[in-house]
């Protein structure tokens, strides 16, 4: 019954788990979302990889329900590689207590069309290294979803699954080589929705400890 993913499509199945249930802790989350690479090779219109619920908001089981222990940039990077892995977005909330900041991470459209584009390209990690993850999405539109993460993951990094609570930050470049572009490109913030400029062979940001820089980049004529 393992590794759904190689079969589920040709009995029938529309979506199927990668995983085992999701926790509301950053090892949980972290652990499954960055061990998705691989699967895009399954996924596609009519057959997606489900890693589980958004654990956002007041979450836990019946009545003992308690706000998610992710910080807001565990939560931004939450949403964001969920929306890159065209994952089923299920609302682990008690949606009838949202309070501002999820009703937000809930309901950006920007990242939303991201999640939910025609094309239905999964994501696929381009980069891993010194903590360091970049995962990019092809779109419908012909640009390019991109999250620039530092989860800190791995054996040799003594941050693994260890909150820092956004104190530190790192740099990290996306090459427009690397996501098949060339010259110059655009740049957005969905999670802002600002445009963020018109950039040539690479765009550089700066990422906090457990956070995102989530972009879509769009060559320029």
């Amino acid at each position: 019954m393992g590794d759904v993913w190689e079969w589920g499509e040709e009995v029938g199945g529309n979506c199927w788990r990668t995983t085992g249930d999701i926790t509301d802790t950053w090892s949980s989350m972290a652990g499954i979302g960055f061990n998705q690479s691989g699967h895009e090779t399954y996924a596609g219109p009519g057959h997606w990889n489900d890693p589980d619920m958004l654990v956002v908001g007041l979450v836990g089981w019946g009545p003992n329900l308690h706000p998610t222990k992710l910080t807001p940039d565990e939560q931004y990077t939450h949403i964001s590689l969920w929306s890159l892995l065209c994952s089923p977005l299920f609302i682990g909330a008690d949606m009838s207590r949202l309070d501002d900041f999820t009703l937000n991470l809930l309901t950006n459209d920007e990242v939303i069309e991201i999640n939910q584009d025609p094309l239905g390209v999964q994501a696929r990690r381009i980069y891993d290294a010194d903590g360091k993850q970049i995962w990019v999405k092809e779109m419908e539109d012909g640009s390019k979803a991109v999250g620039l993460f530092y989860p800190s993951l791995g054996e040799k990094n003594p941050v693994d699954y260890f909150n820092w609570n956004g104190k530190q930050s790192v740099k990290i470049t996306l090459k427009s080589s690397d996501i098949g572009m060339s010259g110059k490109f655009e740049v957005r913030d969905v999670w802002r929705q600002k445009d963020l400029g018109v950039f040539e062979d690479q765009f550089e940001a700066d990422v906090p400890s457990h956070g995102v820089v989530f972009v879509k980049c769009k060559s320029k004529k």
